[in-house]
């Protein structure tokens, strides 16, 4: 390891020099395996990290996510896959899975669009399943507390040897105090330290007071996922994983259809007529996921007109109409969700309601706490007040 490190350029080509170091002359928390990571490749290593290993400390789970422009596009614990979820996830065909591979399975195929390009955080070991599923997946790079010996072999041979590979100290414990220049004025704060479990989640004040304990985990998914997350931001999740993430919105109720959205998204790929769409043999995983966002959406039997669907088909699939989705849709359920800041108005919990959503963390605090809070009895939905706000710029 070194003190420092010299990167291509930052977040962009004409910004140069660029670096990281330790202003404290110590060595940097890394070692680079493989690869010339970045400057957005680092920040995303390092959040994703912080995220992963949160979750395993909380859950006592392996845990996994996926990174895009310093924020999650997915997070998960390592809950075993459903046969379902196997084949929606694109794994169905790699036999036995470990728990870290079920939870990069997860954060993956949360949202596979925006995990496109992504930087990979695991809280464990890279063992061989996982590294197998990541070495056929468009990704930038990955970070770990360690890989198995074949695992790394595997991961180098990625994009003609150029894949990024760190291996992080689990150990390594940053300062207290956390800086950032901007503008040439250096912003100083005490970095976020809270811990994040079931007592923050005691306080529940809807007439429902009753959040299982599973749902209490997933929760606390939400907390962890959105502490790392580019604020405003919502999380919502089911079953261990993030199904949807409104990350960087200037109005909450814009980030509550955004992550509703995707989450809708992610429980209508499991619809039957989605799971058997007649694909051509020979169609990329990329196409494949461009073509069910564009099947699942408003658009496609305009798609169908135009005869796009012949690149991608082998017939041409009859379309997933409008009542259809309404219907596959009610059958979401039991969903949570975390909200980084208050929620302002009630408008937020009859869109979360759309999406299935029946258990609410957020901080409480609005002028209008009471008219949430009705809305929430309105729908028998148990909502925790956590009295913390987790904004994350």
């Amino acid at each position: 390891m070194a003190n420092e490190m010299l990167l291509k350029y930052g977040c962009n080509p004409n910004q140069k020099p660029s670096r990281v170091y330790m202003e404290d002359g110590k060595d940097l928390p890394i070692e680079v395996l493989n690869g010339k990571p970045g400057y957005i490749n680092l920040l995303d290593a390092f959040n994703g990290w912080q995220l992963v290993k949160e979750l395993k400390a909380a859950t006592g789970m392996c845990a996994a996510t996926s990174f895009k422009h310093v924020s999650p596009a997915g997070a998960a614990i390592g809950r075993p896959l459903t046969e379902t979820e196997a084949k929606i996830y694109f794994v169905d065909d790699l036999g036995e899975l470990s728990s870290l591979a079920c939870a990069y399975a997860r954060a993956r195929g949360a949202d596979r669009m925006s995990s496109y390009g992504d930087f990979i955080a695991l809280s464990d070991v890279c063992d061989v399943p996982t590294a197998k599923m990541i070495q056929r997946e468009v990704s930038d790079g990955v970070i770990a507390p360690g890989y198995t010996d074949e695992a790394l072999e595997i991961l180098k041979s990625k994009r003609k040897g150029t894949y990024n590979i760190i291996k992080i100290d689990e150990n390594y414990v940053p300062a207290e105090i956390e800086r950032k220049q901007v503008f040439g004025v250096t912003f100083e704060q005490g970095r976020n330290e809270l811990k994040i479990d079931k007592a923050l989640l005691s306080n529940v004040v809807t007439e429902n007071k009753d959040i299982p304990d599973d749902k209490l985990e997933d929760l606390m998914i939400s907390l962890i996922t959105l502490k790392y997350t580019q604020s405003n931001s919502v999380c919502y999740v089911k079953n261990g994983q993030a199904i949807g993430i409104g990350a960087g919105q200037q109005s909450r109720v814009h980030c509550t259809r955004l992550a509703g959205s995707k989450a809708d998204n992610w429980w209508l790929r499991q619809n039957p007529k989605v799971m058997a769409l007649p694909f051509k043999d020979d169609i990329r995983r990329p196409d494949r996921d461009n073509a069910i966002d564009v099947y699942i959406g408003d658009e496609y039997e305009d798609v169908l007109a135009e005869g796009e669907w012949q690149r991608i088909f082998k017939t041409k699939p009859e379309p997933l109409t409008r009542e259809e989705k309404k219907e596959w849709l009610a059958k979401n359920t039991d969903v949570c969700l975390g909200s980084d800041a208050f929620f302002p108005f009630g408008d937020n919990i009859e869109r979360a309601k759309k999406s299935g959503v029946a258990y609410i963390a957020e901080p409480g605090g609005s002028i209008r706490d009471d008219n949430v809070i009705d809305t929430c009895n309105k729908y028998g939905m148990a909502m925790a007040f956590t009295g913390i706000r987790l904004f994350h710029h």
